[in-house]
């Protein structure tokens, strides 16, 4: 019998004008939960390339100044899943935030860090919990 292992996930946390970009799910696990852009990490692919990909894959923008921020172990009981996610923030670059993939993403919007919408996906919810602020000066 094979091992199970977690996978990797990469979430950017896109700023602009002092918001972050949300996009609400809709997928096997996390449905109807808001979380930032991201996805899988390809075999042989950069975390910063992900990102990068991610952004303009799901939302149509473009990012720059890409920097790790922290990691999460998250673990999805229900849906009998578990990932790594490893967090990335950027600065909005480029190009206007839409619906690029609607059958994975059904809502989309910049939102103030103190006025998050609710539900959110849980790497974010355990990011939080962490006492990360990407508004915070480290």
């Amino acid at each position: 019998m094979e091992k199970q292992r977690p996978g990797v996930g990469v979430g950017v946390i896109v700023i602009k004008d002092g918001k972050v970009l949300l996009q609400r799910r809709t997928s096997s696990h996390g449905d109807g939960t808001w979380c930032f852009s991201g996805g899988h990490l390809e075999f042989n692919e950069s975390i910063e390339d992900c990102a990068k990909r991610e952004a303009l894959e799901e939302s149509g923008v473009t990012i720059k100044n890409l920097r790790f921020v922290n990691i999460t172990n998250d673990i999805f009981k229900e849906e009998k899943k578990h990932y790594i996610t490893i967090f990335m923030v950027s600065d909005w670059e480029s190009g206007e935030a839409k619906i690029r993939e609607p059958d994975k993403i059904t809502g989309m919007g910049w939102f103030e860090w103190n006025d998050l919408p609710k539900p959110l996906f849980l790497p974010i919810q355990n990011l939080i919990k962490m006492g990360y602020n990407p508004f915070e000066k480290e």
